[in-house]
């Protein structure tokens, strides 16, 4: 089977390229809302403990319950994010690599004719 072009490859490495940022994009919205739903579950919870607006328990149970998920999003999509980037950082080198490998050819510094 017959090598592929490397212009063809590079092209496949930048369509990799941004699908990893896509994925990457999405991790960052997740943790930012797993963030938001740990401090919203323990500002509930405290509310509740301190019993300003009645004190119920499904209320706590829905805190800690938002706390707790919160808490599983951020790990995983804190991990997801770390590998997303690793491999982009693995693609960005093969991709260097391969435009390196190039021989490029040098285009003179004249200027142009006006027509």
């Amino acid at each position: 089977m017959a090598e592929d072009n490397p212009t063809d490859q590079i092209s496949r490495i930048e369509a990799r390229l941004e699908e990893l940022a896509a994925v990457a994009e999405q991790c960052r919205k997740i943790i930012l809302v797993s963030k938001a739903a740990i401090a919203a579950g323990a500002a509930m919870l405290l509310v509740t403990m301190l019993g300003l607006f009645g004190s119920s328990a499904a209320v706590a149970l829905g805190s800690i319950g938002a706390m707790l998920g919160g808490i599983v999003a951020l790990g995983s999509n804190v991990s997801t994010l770390q590998q997303t980037m690793d491999a982009i950082g693995t693609a960005e080198v093969l991709r260097s690599d391969l435009i390196s490998g190039i021989e490029l050819r040098v285009v003179g510094d004249r200027p142009m004719k006006l027509v």
